[in-house]
């Protein structure tokens, strides 16, 4: 471990995808920048950053979000690791996760990719799962609403109310996971 580590949070680029399902993540990253006080700026690597530490004398951070599609998330997140010398050990990757109820979220390193096409092309481009995952919760989609349609739709109106919170407490829990360890972390909010 190098004492950075990235937080790339997945997500797709552009206002139409901004408030949907598929881009918690970039939510998370979003509030932990705001946070820390920082702003985003644009890197060759094909995503937006923002560094600092979270909190006086915190752990150095790497906060990121792919200027991509989410299927190519793996590019820009090898890329960030090779340019800031991290390896998947330093990263923590933050995604949206249909497998969990809306308002729940896990903590795990490694594992399956579950037919999420931005854990697949991370996989690929670092060759390796074993990199840490907070997985938000966004539920299963209702009847036969295609996967794909529901990802990429907005919150409904009763989780669009909750949504500040969920942010809130996944932002929470990427910060235990760095400052306590996984162990302990899941403790706290599994």
């Amino acid at each position: 471990m190098t004492g950075t580590t990235l937080i790339m949070g997945l997500g797709n680029p552009g206002p139409q995808y901004e408030r949907t399902r598929h881009n918690i993540g970039q939510m998370v990253v979003g509030e932990l920048a705001s946070r820390m006080g920082v702003g985003f700026t644009h890197h060759r690597a094909g995503a937006q950053v923002a560094t600092g530490r979270l909190g006086i004398g915190g752990p150095r951070v790497v906060l990121a979000a792919s200027t991509g599609y989410m299927n190519v998330s793996g590019r820009p997140t090898a890329a960030l690791c090779r340019f800031y010398g991290l390896g998947a050990e330093d990263l923590i990757v933050v995604h949206d996760e249909l497998d969990i109820p809306f308002d729940t979220l896990r903590m795990k390193v490694g594992g399956g990719e579950g037919g999420h096409n931005g854990l697949k092309s991370i996989t690929a481009s670092l060759g390796t799962k074993d990199y840490r995952r907070v997985r938000v919760g966004i539920g299963r989609p209702p009847g036969r609403m295609d996967v794909a349609d529901y990802v990429l739709k907005p919150f409904t109106k009763a989780e669009q109310q909750l949504l500040p919170l969920h942010v809130d407490r996944a932002a929470d829990a990427v910060e235990a996971l760095l400052t306590d360890g996984l162990q302990a972390a899941q403790t706290r909010f599994h």
